[in-house]
């Protein structure tokens, strides 16, 4: 450790919280550089009636171009630091932070939040109700609404986040829960099912986890139209949930089921459609592309009816959802060869 990073420790030390009793804490924060991070350094600021003792923003970025741009950390630009993880993903990114914790908790917040005003407050109140054998509280996430219409399929699927368990848009982990339990798994490369993961562990090693009162705001961030299509890969991560937590993980972990059993069902129809057309079988290849469209046709209406139902919506939703089923499947099965015989994280890098 170098003279400066001693100074800066001894500094932070004897924070308020230390002196009066409070709860002390970390914010976390990964991020790849996108502007929405100064919004949320701008609105914790603000809100963080309980300081941090640290707020360390983890660079994630591949290929830095330069210095990460930190604007709007207000008070809290004395207590922030900037840490890097060299683009490896947000499981990685928090654990580089995480591993520079020296407080009883540690507070997990994505860059695309914003805390509102009574946060704090909210936190506050949050971690001095926690039990002792409570690992980690949860934030309320709340996503806005477009006023005037009917949200879009995006909108729809992040305003699934405010039922989400806990998201780590805003989780707060007591660090002697987290820290010996591994931290998040690497092995998942996107913000999707790490959370879940590290929280069936903490519940399966006898810890508890707890919805909180502070509230987030998690705004819908601006998507092209085949994001649904990306988003896909995520069934690779179902797949390792699935090797590593076993087949009832979903409901253990508070999870949507999902679509996958229809995709399998879509996809098998429209490749056995295929292979029985080039094998000279017309009427069964006519019934197993019937079935095929039926599927299709469902799928999109699901997707179209909540929706605005405007033509760029609607043409959006009809070519997604014959694209995601075999994508769905193609994922998923790539995951379930890639993590066969894979075991529970152990803090492994």
């Amino acid at each position: 450790m170098t003279s400066n990073e001693e100074t800066h420790r001894a500094e932070h030390s004897r924070s308020p919280g230390q002196q009066t009793g409070e709860p002390r804490y970390c914010v976390v924060i990964p991020t790849i550089g996108r502007p929405c991070l100064q919004d949320c350094l701008r609105a914790l600021a603000k809100a963080a009636l309980l300081r941090p003792h640290e707020v360390l923003v983890v660079d994630d970025r591949p290929t830095p171009d330069g210095p990460l741009a930190i604007h709007g950390a207000g008070r809290l630009a004395g207590r922030l630091r900037v840490l890097a993880s060299h683009g490896r993903g947000p499981a990685a990114a928090r654990n580089v932070g995480l591993r520079e914790v020296t407080t009883e908790w540690v507070v997990f917040l994505d860059d695309d939040v914003r805390v509102l005003p009574d946060w704090g407050a909210g936190l506050r109140h949050d971690l001095r109700g926690a039990a002792p054998r409570t690992a980690g509280v949860q934030g309320r996430l709340r996503v806005p609404r477009a006023a005037g219409r009917r949200p879009t399929d995006w909108e729809r699927c992040t305003a699934g986040l405010e039922k989400a368990a806990w998201a780590t848009a805003d989780m707060a982990y007591r660090t002697e829960a987290v820290g010996p339990a591994g931290g998040f798994d690497e092995r998942f490369p996107r913000a999707f099912r790490e959370d879940a993961d590290l929280a069936l562990r903490l519940q399966d090693a006898g810890w508890i986890l707890t919805r909180g009162s502070r509230s987030t705001l998690h705004p819908v961030r601006p998507a092209d139209r085949w994001v649904s299509v990306r988003s896909q890969r995520g069934n690779a991560d179902d797949a390792l949930m699935r090797h590593i937590h076993g087949r009832d993980w979903w409901s253990r972990a508070e999870a949507p089921r999902g679509r996958l059993p229809r995709h399998l069902a879509v996809t098998g129809a429209g490749a056995g459609a295929v292979v029985l057309a080039l094998a000279g079988r017309r009427r069964a290849a006519a019934v197993a592309a019937g079935l095929w469209a039926i599927g299709t046709a469902e799928f999109s209406w699901a997707r179209i009816a909540p929706g605005p139902r405007t033509a760029s919506e609607v043409t959006t939703m009809i070519g997604t959802s014959i694209l995601i089923p075999p994508l769905a499947v193609r994922h998923w099965t790539a995951g379930l060869l890639r993590h066969r015989g894979a075991a529970p994280w152990g803090g492994r890098s």
